[in-house]
Parts: structure tokens; C-alpha cells; sequence
């Protein structure tokens, strides 16, 4: 066996996905005995959605065809907004959906591709060697050992991967702060029909997603499809108490925070539905994200007490690792391929620790946060001010270090959407992205002998695109030029030198 993975979430599966299409199947681990239906991420944002249109998710995902658009409306910052109607083109994509239809239409494609998927086997025991890992489950019918080359922990934020190898978690622990959300029925005419938030006594409108910051702590609402809007308070410096959310407390909270009363009605309907109570916040990245033939990703790695970012983070990390760990598996993988996963994924995590501080920061209660936030609300009159942090919540301020001198601007970003006139006709590049094979785009006509080690596609030139385009199977670009240098891209990112090709 070459890969067992522990953890069928999101990350998990979409990793298993990734391994399968380059011809790997992996067996995934899940402890529970089907899949969680548990209220959970709300949704994909940033660059997550076009990963997901590059895979042929996104119509499953969002229940429409067609490529994903950016925001180009109001976005939440921190209890305020971005205006993105300012800039020329936003960078923010977002895509409303529970994760458990994340978690549905990635199993569903994990199936069509081969994976086996173990409901109800826990992984209780590792032990690694240089050959492989021995992994000890817990399994409906007993206690067993398999041996695979590499075990991936994608389990969630107590990683019993991360555990089991040793690897500390380092951050720091937020205990000022209690969290409440609850799914909640609210009167009809408290909906404002022009923005669909909520309208609030002496506070105006609740934008949905956006939130009000008051001295005594933080109100959001959130609409989404598919369940009751979520409701969702923050207070500071609360007694610890271990009982659980109730609509009275829920209602309680509101109050507390807003200095008046919100209607807030018991949800009908088919659940679960969500009410939840979180007393501490945590933010943490694992101390190395790979030990041996062990590796980490997405909560397993990396946790944040702002969350939002949870899911970009995670899925891409597995888009990372997938076809890196592939080509290892496959010997096609040049020396240190492996070791850039661990590189360019914990610069991603880190960027996010700065985006999760900052808002915490942000929110907090008292009259000089008040104050910074005066500051913030005139920045972002500013488009290049609101440039900067949507390119941050996107996760697209990110570039990696392709080892390229002098790069061309695109190098080490996501592939932007392109649309390519080729022999065959007009395509979107995510259309030819399916595959996760790594494309060498060619705008030149003279690039075909790299047929067969990557996806060559012809297309006529585009203005402001240089004349050749190696993107990886991730969506980045590992190469962009229109000079000489595509013989050290191949060589360094798959093993291929020009004499190989």
C-alpha cells in the first residue's frame, strides 16, 4: 500500500482525490462510522473555488454551471467591509456551500476515482521506519496492522497523526473570548429586502456576514442556503462554563452585546442544526509539517481562533502535497520535490496567523480598538488598501519561490482564468485542468517536443501573457517566459531535463 490517509473531511478526500488522479490510490481512515453531517465551514473562500473549477467540482459544488465569479460587492473584515466595488477586478472568490456537501461531492468523486474509504477504523498507533509506516487501527471488527509507504494526517485539529509522531503544536491559546453560534429563525419583516441583513433597533442594518462590533463584544448574521440563518456572538472575559448553548443563552448573549432584544426562534426542520459554545480560541501551526513518511495537513497543521480561512488553506495544502507525494511514489520525482510541500504550504499557513491576529485584534473590546478601527473604516476608502486585504483573505498574496531569477510576475501565483483559442476551439485553461496534470501553455507554436511529459496546449497569443506558461498540477506557475529557461523548470519541478523530453 502506498498511502493511507487518516481523516475523510474535505482535506482528506480532496487529497485521496489528487493521489487518484495521478494514479495512486490510496486507502483513507475515518473514525466515524459515516460521514459528519455536523454543521461546520459555511462555505470556500479565496482560492480554494478556482481549485475546485480546476478539478470540475464547482457545478457539483455550487449547483450551476459556469466558471466561479469573484465578490465584487461588500466582504467582511473584522465587523467591517470591503468595499471590492472599488477595484478594477476583485481577487476574492467566493462560493456559499455546508461542508457537508463539500464532504459529499468529494466522496462521490473519491469513489468514481478508486479510493477506499474505511468508515468506523481509527488510527490508534503509527511506527515509522525508513522503508514505510506501520499504522495500528481500531476497526468495527477488531484491532489490525497495515503497512503503507507514507501516512498523511488530515484528523482535524487534535491530529492523533500529529500526536502519535511527536510533533508539537506551537502557538498560543485565547481565553478572554466566548463564541456562540446557533442556527435561528428570525421574523420575516426584520429581513431588509435591498441587502438581505437583518435590521436591528438603534443599530441599523446587519449585513449578512459583516457583523456589529460593540464594547461589549461582536453580533454576526449569516444566510446561507440549506438550513436556518447562523447567529453568532463573541463576548469577552466571561466565567468559564462547560454547559451547553441554549437558545435562552443564545438569546441572552444577543442581548448583552447589542443592548436589545432579537426575536431568535428554535429551528424547525430536518438537523442537526448548529448550537455550539466555544470558551477558548486557539492559533497554532504544527512545529514541522512533515517527520519521515509522515506528513500534516490542513487543521492537522494548522488552526486559527479566526477562522474563514480553515478550508482554502486545507484543500490547497492537499493540491500541494498530492501530486508531489504522487511523483515520489511514482519515481518521477526530482530530489527535494517532497521538501517544498512543507516550505511553501507553512508560508501560506503563516500569512494566515497574520490575517487571523489582526482581526482578533481588530474585534477586541476598549476605546483605543475603537479608535483603530476609525483608522481602518478610512483606509478602506482606499483601493489599493482594500486591494491588499482581499488579496490576503484570498490567500492569493501568496508566491512561491520557484527558484526562478528574476520571475515574471505570474511565477509562484495561481494561474489566472484564462480563456485560450486553441486548434480545437475556445476553452477556459480550468477546462483542461482536470486531470491534475502539470500544462505547458504555448503560445508560440514551437514548443510540441514537451509532449507527453507534460500537457502541451497550443493557443494563440494573449496581450500581457508571456509567450510559454508552465503551470504545475497545483494551478501554479512554476515558469513564465518569453525567453530560453523551460529545460530548468521541467528538470527542477518534475525530474525532466530537455535531453530526457
Amino acid at each position: 500500500m502506498d498511502v493511507i490517509i487518516s481523516g475523510a473531511g474535505p482535506n482528506g478526500l480532496m487529497l485521496a482525490c489528487e493521489l487518484a488522479l495521478a494514479g495512486v490510490r490510496p486507502v483513507v481512515l475515518e473514525a466515524l462510522p459515516e460521514p459528519s453531517t455536523a454543521p461546520k465551514a459555511n462555505g470556500l473562500v479565496g482560492e480554494v473555488v478556482r481549485l475546485v473549477d480546476h478539478r470540475g467540482l464547482y457545478e457539483a459544488l455550487a449547483g450551476k454551471p459556469g466558471p466561479p465569479l469573484a465578490n465584487s460587492g461588500f466582504f467582511p473584515y473584522a465587523g467591517m467591509y470591503l468595499n471590492l466595488g472599488l477595484l478594477d477586478e476583485s481577487p476574492l472568490y467566493v462560493l456559499p456551500v455546508p461542508q457537508r456537501k463539500i464532504v459529499q461531492v468529494l466522496t462521490e468523486r473519491a469513489f468514481e476515482l478508486g479510493v477506499e474509504i474505511r468508515y468506523g477504523h481509527e488510527l490508534v498507533g503509527l511506527n515509522q521506519d525508513d522503508d514505510g509506516v506501520t499504522a495500528s487501527i481500531a476497526g468495527p471488527d477488531g484491532a489490525y496492522e497495515l503497512r503503507t509507504g507514507y501516512l498523511v494526517g488530515a484528523d482535524g485539529a487534535h491530529s492523533p497523526v500529529r500526536k502519535l509522531s511527536g510533533i508539537d503544536f506551537v502557538g498560543v491559546t485565547y481565553d478572554r473570548r466566548t463564541l456562540r453560534m446557533a442556527h435561528a429563525v428570525v421574523p420575516a419583516d426584520w429581513i431588509d429586502p435591498a441587502t438581505q441583513g437583518l435590521k436591528i433597533p438603534g443599530h441599523g442594518v446587519a449585513f449578512p456576514f459583516v457583523g456589529i462590533r460593540t464594547e461589549q463584544g461582536s453580533f454576526s448574521y449569516a444566510p446561507l442556503p440549506d438550513h436556518p440563518p447562523t447567529i453568532a456572538t463573541t463576548e469577552w472575559d466571561e466565567p468559564p462554563g462547560d454547559e451547553p448553548l441554549t437558545m435562552d443563552e443564545m438569546r441572552a448573549s444577543v442581548r448583552r452585546v447589542l443592548g436589545v432584544e432579537v426575536p431568535l426562534g428554535e429551528p424547525s426542520g430536518d438537523g442537526p442544526h448548529l448550537m455550539n459554545k466555544l470558551s477558548k480560541g486557539n492559533t497554532r501551526i504544527a512545529a514541522k509539517f512533515r517527520d519521515g513518511r509522515v506528513f500534516l495537513l490542513g487543521d492537522a497543521a494548522h488552526i486559527f481562533a479566526h477562522g474563514g480561512a480553515g478550508l482554502n488553506l486545507g484543500m490547497q495544502d492537499a493540491a500541494n502535497l498530492g501530486w508531489k507525494l504522487a511523483a515520489e511514489i511514482n519515481g518521477s520525482a526530482p530530489a527535494g520535490l517532497l521538501d517544498t510541500y512543507e516550505a511553501e504550504r507553512r508560508a501560506a499557513a503563516e500569512r494566515v496567523v497574520l490575517y487571523a491576529g489582526a482581526t482578533n485584534a481588530l474585534l477586541s473590546p476598549g476605546s483605543d480598538v475603537t479608535a483603530l478601527r476609525t483608522v481602518f473604516g478610512e483606509l478602506f476608502n482606499d483601493a489599493a488598501t482594500v486591494r491588499r486585504f482581499a488579496e490576503q483573505i484570498a490567500g492569493s498574496d501568496v508566491r512561491y519561490d520557484m527558484g526562478v531569477d528574476e520571475p515574471h510576475p505570474l511565477v509562484g501565483k495561481f494561474v489566472p482564468p484564462l480563456e485560450l483559442v486553441t486548434p480545437d476551439g475556445s476553452l477556459r485553461l480550468a477546462e483542461l485542468s482536470r486531470t491534475a496534470r502539470p500544462l505547458l501553455l504555448d503560445f508560440t507554436g514551437g514548443l510540441s517536443r514537451f509532449q507527453g511529459a507534460v500537457d502541451v496546449i497550443t493557443a494563440d497569443p494573449i496581450e500581457g501573457v508571456p509567450a510559454a506558461v508552465l503551470v504545475r498540477p497545483d494551478g501554479y506557475v512554476a515558469w513564465a517566459s518569453s525567453a530560453e529557461g523551460v529545460e530548468a523548470a521541467f528538470e527542477r519541478w518534475f525530474g525532466l531535463a530537455a535531453n530526457h523530453v
